[in-house]
């Protein structure tokens, strides 16, 4: 029986973990280990670990990170604390595999402390750009500590070999974001409205916006204008809140403020995965800078404003109007996002992230890999 540990860090990769999580519960030769860190474990953020436990997933090992400022030098801190609490769990607990996911700097912490101990990595999500956030350097680090990469697209696996990684470590498998859309069932209109207080008899805008974590001291004015174009839209909102990077409790702020004063704003803390993806199905538009409007929405028909730098650098289809944070220049962008000219454009785009099955493969590639192989002699590949 081969150990596969799974690092999670909170609502947004929890979510996208889902699928794989059930494939290796249900495989014969896996035993799941997930190990909770970040967002999961703290109030503030919906302490959404319970939603783990509640979905019949065993927390092997909970590892509290976060600071009580989301400054540089708390998110400094947090890392720090990362490293020693996951070397602590590794030299207690090693898995045979460890399996982290994408680019936030917990994840950085988990793989970083498993070097000493040697431990096989598989990285997801790996080859992407967004070069508007400090995750772009976390998600390339996290490349070269890792032995084994499932990519979402050809182009991602083509820039993760460009990195350096050998050819045969490098397996493009698809968005398990995608197997989710294919699986979870859609929850009716009247539940998301009785389980979250939401009013949704008109189409909302579903609103999400993180800190630019290469301009943190932007937070504050980025959010006034997005809500000053809000303002001047007068369109129903409903806000998914932001996660734990620098200045994130600026944003967090503004928009519970927002929220008090404008009676057809509400907000979320968070949905979990039926009912985020159902509100998709709900939602009028999307506006933000989540990477959920590039990967997630082609799915749905739904139009994007994705907004500043935060998701530069991604692919994305054509139901995304990229636009800058001045009020004038979003509330344009919304309008023509609403238009039927471009829902129908939106309408039309196919997802290149995949087919669905992410999770068949990796949990495949997770039983069968060799792992002598993968940690004798990891070389960098030279184009």
């Amino acid at each position: 029986m081969r150990s596969v540990a799974v690092v999670s860090t909170g609502r947004s990769d929890y979510s996208i973990y889902l699928p794989l999580l059930q494939a290796i519960r249900g495989h014969p030769e896996l035993q799941l280990e997930v190990l909770a860190t970040g967002m999961h474990l703290d109030d503030r953020f919906g302490r959404t670990v319970d939603r783990v436990e509640q979905d019949g997933f065993a927390v092997t090992a909970r590892i509290p990170v976060l600071q009580d400022e989301d400054t540089p030098g708390g998110v400094a801190a947090a890392i720090a604390a990362g490293v020693a609490g996951f070397g602590a769990h590794y030299a207690a607990n090693p898995p045979d595999l460890l399996v982290v996911l994408g680019d936030r700097f917990e994840m950085f912490a988990a793989a970083l402390a498993a070097v000493p101990f040697n431990l096989p990595i598989l990285h997801l999500h790996g080859g992407e750009l967004s070069e508007g956030a400090m995750d772009d350097r976390f998600r390339h680090a996290l490349t070269k500590l890792s032995h084994l990469h499932g990519v979402a697209t050809e182009v991602y696996r083509r820039r993760v070999i460009q990195l350096g990684e050998e050819p045969w470590r490098v397996h493009c498998c698809g968005a398990l974001a995608l197997d989710n859309l294919r699986a979870l069932p859609r929850l009716p209109r009247s539940e998301l409205e009785s389980r979250f207080g939401i009013d949704l008899s008109e189409p909302p805008l579903l609103v999400t916006l993180h800190p630019t974590t290469n301009e943190p001291e932007l937070a504050g004015p980025q959010t006034d204008a997005l809500l000053e174009a809000l303002r001047q839209l007068g369109q129903p909102v409903v806000f998914t809140m932001p996660n734990a990077d620098t200045a994130g409790s600026v944003i967090r702020a503004r928009l519970l403020d927002f929220c008090r004063e404008q009676p057809r704003a509400c907000w979320v803390e968070n949905f979990g995965p039926e009912a985020y993806y159902s509100m998709l199905a709900e939602a009028r538009a999307m506006v933000g800078n989540s990477s959920s409007g590039l990967l997630e929405a082609p799915s749905f028909a739904l139009p994007v404003v994705n907004l500043g730098d935060r998701q530069k650098g991604r692919l994305r289809a054509a139901n995304v109007i990229d636009a800058p944070f001045e009020p004038a220049a979003i509330v344009a962008a919304v309008q023509t996002a609403l238009t039927p000219a471009f829902q129908t454009q939106a309408a039309g785009q196919e997802t290149f992230f995949g087919d669905g099955h992410a999770s068949e493969r990796l949990v495949e590639l997770l039983a069968s890999v060799p792992l002598d192989a993968l940690l004798r002699d990891k070389a960098f590949h030279d184009l």
